[in-house]
């Protein structure tokens, strides 16, 4: 702790200069500095995550978190612990893996071979070759072991940290407006109703490709894949060579991940990652506040790194998105002071943060503090999605469609409207290409989807079609009666609740979760441990 205030004293006094400051900005002194703080940082952050991966993956085994009330890791670290899924998920995976790897685990643990450089040469650490990877991750660069792995026939893709989101904008004939709006309802009865329109038109294009495949449907001309050029590998490796490794730079000094004994208890899993998670908040926000200063003053040129990816790979061992992530929370952060004190004061973990940072301003900041501190974290999510939804039906009606999805929906997008061209014979605009998509979306589906609904899917459309347990990010695929028909329950809507199989078979029918009360704004839940981060 007191190397954690000592870091946080010295990280503080740095403040981002003014635009107009800028330019006296002695680059060179400052990389120095927050170079030596960052990698500091980083690594304590590291050495954190090292051990709260390892109680995620022994909470993750048998009926664990199905016993504390959460059906998978994912929903436990956002609504427990105020942690990304995908991290939690990757982190757990990581630690399962190392389990049959002893050399590589206690050089990971002891802080000597960085998370990134152990997903490198996992598979490849096998065996009595385990001990010569070790070694080589301890001496050689990311993108070197990269290269060898590869060489050696065992690379795979890693786990990435984060979905990387883009913007799809178009436009389109007013006469056209009608069918896209069709096309989205139906697929809405298809995925469920809380389904966003980004996840509707998904839908869509991929039953157009699967009538009009085209030859390459991972790209389209419309978003190139931004492939890593020829160049930029040759950059990174002349730099490598050349600084002999950033030599200049003061070493990286391993830190030890804390130890911890093996526990099998859920509820006591739970507290030691929660203890974990309140000792990682203090880095988290020095990672911000430091990474932020490095991305707006492009430090890493003056410590000789290729891009900002080259240097958060190889000398802080992390992801490039989740270096950019904590540095637009920390902007966002000054912007919005009244959140900044929220999270310190541990009224919100970082995921509600991220979301509130995401719509809040100045005037409607305690506004948005106040709902995400009365909401899970999914439903925060749903919320301010079903408000984007509005806005996007608002720009839909304005003749505009524009939509926040993932990176690989944007490529399929971009594949479907080739597909179109192709099957027209003539170039159409984007907007006509996706009229084209909706229609044959129409006539595929709209006479399966025809009848009266039965009564369960009106219940699973009320609850949008999600799970109802608190913090449940799942796809409702059964509906429970709240009271038992053996003891006089009925089918009535008040009486039925939609839920996820694993919930449902499990935690309620075994006793781990019970719920009391009339659907669906008058329930009661009790969960062994309930979600409050």
């Amino acid at each position: 702790m007191e190397a954690l205030e000592g870091l946080a004293r010295a990280a503080w006094d740095l403040r981002p200069p003014m635009p107009h400051e800028r330019r006296y900005v002695m680059r060179s002194e400052a990389a120095e500095v927050v170079d030596r703080l960052l990698v500091r940082v980083v690594r304590g952050q590291g050495a954190l995550e090292v051990a709260i991966g390892e109680a995620l993956a022994a909470l993750s085994e048998g009926d664990r978190l199905l016993r504390l009330g959460w059906s998978g890791i994912g929903d436990y670290a956002r609504e427990r612990l105020g942690m990304g899924e995908r991290s939690a998920q990757a982190l757990a995976q990581l630690a399962r893996e190392l389990r049959e790897k002893p050399l590589l685990a206690a050089a990971v643990r002891r802080g000597e071979v960085s998370v990134r450089k152990a997903r490198v040469v996992l598979r490849a650490a096998r065996g009595e070759a385990e001990e010569e990877w070790v070694e080589r991750a301890r001496a050689e660069t990311v993108r070197s072991l990269e290269a060898a792995v590869r060489a050696a026939g065992l690379a795979e893709g890693g786990p990435d940290e984060e979905v990387e989101w883009n913007r799809f904008c178009t436009s389109f004939a007013p006469e056209d407006h009608a069918r896209l709006d069709e096309a989205m309802a139906l697929a809405g009865r298809q995925l469920g109703s809380g389904a966003p329109r980004w996840q509707r038109l998904e839908a869509a294009c991929q039953e157009y490709l699967g009538a009009h495949p085209v030859d390459d449907p991972g790209t389209g001309e419309e978003v190139p894949a931004w492939p890593v050029s020829d160049w930029l590998l040759a950059a990174k490796e002349g730099l490598e060579a050349e600084y002999r490794n950033w030599c200049f730079l003061e070493p990286a000094e391993p830190v030890e991940a804390p130890a911890r004994e093996e526990e099998s208890d859920p509820v006591r899993l739970d507290a030691e990652l929660r203890r974990l998670m309140g000792m990682r908040r203090g880095w988290d926000e020095l990672v911000g506040h430091l990474g932020m200063l490095l991305i707006y003053l492009g430090l890493w040129r003056d410590m000789k790194f290729a891009s900002l990816e080259h240097y958060c790979t190889e000398r802080l061992g992390m992801g490039e998105r989740a270096l950019e992530q904590r540095a637009w929370l920390e902007r966002r952060l000054y912007s919005l002071p009244a959140l900044r004190r929220a999270m310190r004061e541990g009224r919100l973990g970082y995921e509600k943060a991220r979301l509130v940072a995401r719509v809040a301003d100045d005037r409607s900041a305690e506004e948005w503090i106040g709902k995400a501190q009365g909401k899970t974290c999914i439903a925060l999510r749903r919320e301010i999605a079903a408000r984007e939804e509005a806005e996007a039906r608002q720009m839909c009606a304005s003749r505009k469609l524009d939509l926040r999805m993932p990176r690989r929906v944007v490529l399929l997008v971009g594949a479907a409207i080739r597909a179109v061209r192709k099957v027209e014979g003539r170039w159409l605009s984007p907007g006509a290409c996706l009229v084209r998509v909706a229609e044959h979306f129409i006539e595929t589906w709209k006479p399966l989807l025809a009848g009266r609904k039965p009564r369960r899917a009106k219940v699973r459309d009320r609850d949008r079609g999600f799970c109802q347990v608190p913090g449940c990010s799942r796809v409702a695929t059964q509906v429970h009666h709240i009271r038992h028909r053996s003891q006089g329950g009925g089918d009535e809507p008040e009486n039925l609740v939609s839920l996820c199989a694993p919930h449902h078979l499990h935690g309620i029918h075994r006793g781990w979760i019970k719920v009391s009360g009339t659907a669906p704004d008058a329930l009661v839940w009790e969960l062994a441990v309930g979600p409050d981060a």
